[in-house]
């Protein structure tokens, strides 16, 4: 149920407020009035109102979008607003998509908007997985559903060559169902495939392409696609590899200007450039990271762990795994073995500690040795410190 308090203290001017509720099938709201003005009609006034007082619109922002439509009447916007709840959708969901997306109050609920719930449902899409992929991109609701939605799936579902393919795909992109997939991708595709990197390789990696080479089909966009396909493979990645389509993915999602900055830093820890580029060649995705996360990940390699910069390089892998949660409560048991002798080299197994599962690295680094509780405990409070209480 939303709770927003009006804000109407900029406008005191133009508006007197009443304690009138009105009731709804989600919500109560306290209704703001406005005076009578020559500038405002009862519909902008009912639509600033409704805006403000029950999707928690700023003022500014409120009259704002009622320059661009009006509400005749809170009832379908009401409607609008049960209907997403109904199917699961959160607060926080509909009042970013409806923030995001203004015009949707305007949308028939039973006739433009369920049946779209209701295909993706037939396509088994969860009442979760659609408060999520409208929340992340909300254009897809003005998609029409039988010109463009219906045939946009089908058509992922035939590239991928399954149904459960294009479910994970609009998932992690929901983007592609706004595009016009058919004419954006297939030359890229084409051009994937002259190169001979094997089509189960592009429906398993599409992913891991940034969607702004896949969402336009211009001949200078194919020009750039192609472009940065030889430069991955002039980089020495072999397209048959999986590694290929992961390398276009990155070097299409990072400016050149992003990509050389990050090349900088590591040549800051003492990588060459052919480190770098080797590093690259092994496991493209550690360039993907922040320039925050690559320093920090540095740091505590070399600086609190104590390895060479250049062992990194050749486990790029590490750069990716999370700080806190990982590496750190890790490095620690791993830490304690080596003051205990049990283990005898700095070296021996770090591939294997960072790199085993979580029941992996208990079976071989905790629960195998003597010391399995104090090791355990010391993960634990680790990997979830305790609060210090006052």
């Amino acid at each position: 149920m939303f709770n927003f308090v009006c804000k109407s203290s900029l406008f005191v001017r133009h508006w007197r407020h009443t304690t009138t509720l009105r009731a709804s099938p989600t919500h109560e709201f306290q209704q703001c009035l406005p005076l009578s003005t020559t500038a405002t009609t009862n519909q902008q006034s009912l639509t600033v109102s409704y805006l403000i007082n029950t999707c928690g619109f700023p003022p500014e922002s409120a009259l704002s979008v009622s320059n661009k439509f009006k509400l005749k009447s809170p009832d379908n916007a009401d409607a609008v607003i049960s209907l997403f709840k109904s199917h699961g959708f959160s607060d926080t969901h509909v009042s970013k998509i409806i923030k995001s997306y203004p015009k949707v109050l305007l949308y028939d609920p039973e006739k433009t908007l369920l049946p779209k719930l209701e295909f993706f449902y037939s396509k088994g899409f969860s009442n979760h997985d659609l408060a999520n992929i409208f929340f992340k991109f909300y254009p897809v609701l003005g998609r029409s559903l039988e010109n463009h939605i219906i045939p946009t799936f089908n058509y992922l579902s035939n590239l991928l060559e399954s149904q459960e393919s294009a479910i994970v795909t609009i998932k992690r992109n929901p983007s592609v169902l706004y595009h016009d997939l058919q004419n954006c991708m297939e030359p890229k595709v084409n051009i994937l495939l002259e190169y001979g990197v094997p089509k189960s390789n592009i429906f398993r990696y599409m992913n891991y392409l940034d969607m702004k080479y896949w969402s336009y089909s211009s001949r200078k966009d194919v020009k750039v696609f192609k472009e940065v396909v030889e430069e991955v493979k002039e980089m020495g990645i072999h397209p048959l590899r999986s590694q290929f389509i992961v390398a276009i993915g990155i070097k299409t999602a990072l400016s050149r200007p992003l990509w050389e900055s990050k090349v900088s830093l590591y040549k800051m820890w003492g990588w060459s450039e052919e480190e770098c580029l080797e590093a690259f060649r092994r496991h493209p995705r550690f360039m993907q990271h922040s320039e925050d996360k690559i320093m920090a990940a540095m740091d505590f390699f070399v600086n609190k762990m104590g390895l060479k910069s250049s062992y990194i390089s050749k486990h790029p892998i590490f750069v990716d795994y999370n700080l806190p949660k990982r590496l750190i409560p890790r490095a620690s048991v791993f830490q304690f073995l080596l003051t205990k002798g049990l283990i005898k080299s700095k070296h021996a197994r770090l591939v294997a500690l960072f790199n085993y599962s979580e029941e992996a690295f208990l079976k071989k680094f905790v629960n195998s040795y003597d010391e399995a509780p104090q090791l355990l405990k010391l993960y634990k409070d680790k990997l979830d410190p305790p609060k210090i209480t006052k």
